[in-house]
C-alpha cells in the first residue's frame, strides 16, 4: 500500500474529527441540556491543546522515531474518540474533546515532517501534495457529512464514524508502514536545543512570520462570511457553507495539477502567483454583486491559499532536516497561532469597516506577501 496513500489517510480521519462537531452542536446542547453557547466551546476544546501539543510531539518525534509517535497518537485519539461517543454529560464531553485535540496534534504535522524524511527536496511538493488532498477532503466531509449522520442517527454516531476511521488508520500504519529511525535519547534540554537550533536559522523567522500572517488572514475572515452574504442580500449561513465548501474544493483541485503548476512556475512562482490569486479573490469577492461569481472566487481563493501554503509546508521540512520534527512543529504552531489572532482582531476590526472591509484589507495583505514569499522560496530553493 502506497507510504503517502496511508499517510494522507490518518490525516483525513484527524482532519475528519477535527470538524465533525460544528455542525452537530445544536443536537449536542438539547441532548446534554446546555447552551448553544456552551456546546460550542467543544471546538476551541478541539483546538487550544491541538496548536500547544505541536512542540511538544516535534521533538518526540524527532527522539524516538515519527512513525512510532504516529501509530501511537492515532491509537489514542481513538481512545479518546471512544470517550466522546460515550460521554454521558457535557463537561466528560468537554474533557474528552480536549484530549482528543491534544493526541491530534501529533498527527499531520508530524506525517509532514515523515515526508520529509523519506522523500528529496524535488519530489517533496508531489508527496505532501496527495497528503494535503486527502487532508482537505477529510475537513469537507467533517463538515458536510457529519451534519447528515447526526440529523439521521443522532451526534453520538458522528464520533463512532470518527472511531471507525482513526482505528483503520492506526491498523495501516501498524501494518503497512514500517520505523526506519534509531531511538534516540529523550530529555528536555535537548528539545530545547532542537528548537533553539531551528531558530537560528534566519530563514526559520521569516518563514514561521509569513505563514502566521497568511493564517491571520486567510482564517480570520472565515467567520464573517455568512454576515457578509447577508450584508449582500446573498442568503446567509447555507451560502456561506456552499462558499467555503468553494474553497475547499480549490485547494483539492491545487493537489491534483500541483506537479504541472510547479513545472511551469517553480517553488517561488507557485508561492507569488499563489499569494496574488489568493489575495485577488478577496479583493473581488469584497465586491462582485452576485452569489454564482462569488463561489467561484472562493474556489479561486483556496487553489491560491494551497500554491502558497504547500510551498511553506515544503520549506518547513528543509529547514534543519536534522530537527525536522521540531520545525515543522514550530511551523504548525505559527500557523494556528495566525488563524487564531487572525479571528479575534477581525472581530474587532469588522464593527468598523465591515465584513467587504475585512475581506479587501486581507486581499491586499495577502497581495502583499507574494514578493516575501517567492523571495524565501528562492533561497530554499538554492539551498536545496
Amino acid at each position: 500500500m502506497p507510504f503517502t496513500l496511508i499517510l494522507g489517510f490518518a490525516g483525513f480521519a484527524s482532519a475528519f474529527s477535527m470538524r465533525a462537531v460544528e455542525p452537530t452542536l445544536n443536537l449536542i446542547a438539547a441532548d446534554l441540556e446546555v447552551t448553544l453557547q456552551q456546546a460550542a466551546l467543544l471546538s476551541s476544546a478541539f483546538a487550544a491543546p491541538y496548536a500547544m501539543t505541536q512542540l511538544l510531539f516535534g521533538p518526540i518525534g524527532d527522539a524516538v522515531g515519527k512513525v512510532r509517535l504516529i501509530r501511537v497518537t492515532l491509537a489514542m485519539l481513538t481512545i479518546c474518540l471512544v470517550a466522546c461517543a460515550l460521554a454521558p454529560s457535557h463537561s466528560f464531553l468537554m474533557v474528552a474533546r480536549v484530549l482528543t485535540g491534544a493526541w491530534a496534534g501529533g498527527i499531520i504535522p508530524v506525517s509532514f515532517a515523515l515526508v520529509g524524511d523519506r522523500f528529496s527536496f524535488a519530489e517533496r511538493p508531489a508527496a505532501l501534495g496527495r497528503i494535503l488532498m486527502l487532508i482537505v477532503l477529510g475537513q469537507l466531509s467533517g463538515a458536510a457529512i457529519s451534519g447528515v449522520i447526526a440529523t439521521a442517527f443522532g451526534w453520538r454516531a458522528v464520533f463512532w464514524v470518527s472511531v471507525a476511521l482513526t482505528l483503520v488508520a492506526t491498523v495501516a500504519m501498524m501494518t503497512f508502514v514500517s520505523e526506519t529511525a534509531v531511538r534516540q535519547k529523550l530529555s528536555f534540554g535537548d528539545s530545547l536545543a532542537k528548537y533553539r537550533v531551528v531558530l537560528q536559522n534566519p530563514v526559520s523567522i521569516r518563514l514561521f512570520i509569513i505563514v502566521a500572517i497568511e493564517g491571520a488572514l486567510i482564517f480570520g475572515c472565515f467567520p464573517f462570511v455568512a454576515a457578509h452574504m447577508i450584508d449582500h442580500g446573498f442568503g446567509g449561513a447555507l451560502e456561506a457553507g456552499i462558499s467555503l465548501g468553494a474553497f475547499g474544493v480549490g485547494g483539492i483541485l491545487y493537489t491534483i495539477f500541483v506537479t504541472p503548476v510547479l513545472r511551469t512556475l517553480g517553488l517561488p512562482g507557485m508561492a507569488a502567483a499563489g499569494a496574488l490569486m489568493a489575495g485577488g479573490s478577496f479583493i473581488l469577492i469584497a465586491e462582485v454583486p452576485f452569489l454564482p461569481a462569488v463561489v467561484v472566487l472562493f474556489a479561486m481563493g483556496g487553489f491560491g491559499f494551497y500554491m502558497i501554503h504547500n510551498m511553506i509546508q515544503i520549506m518547513a521540512t528543509e529547514l534543519v532536516p536534522t530537527a525536522r520534527g521540531s520545525s515543522v512543529a514550530l511551523y504548525a504552531t505559527s500557523f494556528w497561532t495566525g488563524q487564531a489572532s487572525g479571528a479575534a482582531i477581525a472581530a474587532q476590526v469588522v464593527p468598523f469597516i465591515g465584513p467587504s472591509g475585512m475581506f479587501i484589507g486581507a486581499g491586499i495583505g495577502l497581495l502583499a506577501l507574494a514578493w516575501p514569499a517567492a523571495q524565501l522560496a528562492r533561497r530554499s530553493q538554492k539551498a536545496g
